[in-house]
């Protein structure tokens, strides 16, 4: 079961952490922050450079506290946060990725949320550390509190549409 762990936080945790190095530089096929603002802004958010930066530096924090094993409910917490946000921001196309759906960010959710629950294993930061026994409350809190600071964030930080013009969210609520 540690291997599994492991390998499941590694993966997750890396693949998190990309995504946020791609929000805020050159790296691995991202656009640099201007890239990662203008990203923000055109998917409806207000705050630009600050919201770019915020997002990359939850992903990669998370995501690599997530990869190590290291304060696991609060990087699965801060994992599961900014994925509620992009699939906010990919709601209007539906579930399946192919459509650019919310699919991806929700698995990532999901399996952030496992971790919370499971524990990140004996080969961990956490162990090393003696933090192995985290109370069931702690997870379940990183499970609510994630989330939902996720959609919090997504509605202080929507940037109402332009008199006349409609947004993706406007259009799918119709």
């Amino acid at each position: 079961m540690d291997t599994g762990l492991l390998v499941l936080r590694l993966v997750t945790g890396l693949l998190i952490a990309g995504h946020g190095v791609q929000k805020v530089s050159f790296r691995l096929g991202g656009n640099g922050l201007a890239g990662g603002t203008e990203e923000f802004r055109h998917d409806g958010f207000r705050g630009g450079r600050l919201t770019a930066l915020a997002a990359g530096g939850s992903q990669v924090g998370g995501g690599l506290f997530l990869a190590a094993g290291l304060l696991t409910p609060a990087a699965a917490m801060a994992a599961m946060g900014v994925m509620t946000v992009a699939s906010t921001v990919k709601w209007h196309n539906g579930l399946w990725v192919e459509n650019d759906g919310y699919e991806y960010p929700m698995v990532l959710v999901v399996i952030s949320a496992v971790l919370a629950l499971t524990g990140p294993g004996r080969w961990s930061a956490d162990h090393l550390l003696g933090l192995t026994l985290w109370p069931l409350w702690t997870s379940l809190a990183a499970i609510v509190i994630g989330p939902a600071g996720g959609l919090l964030t997504r509605v202080m930080l929507r940037r109402p549409p332009a008199p006349g013009r409609r947004t993706p969210y406007a259009q799918a609520a119709d």
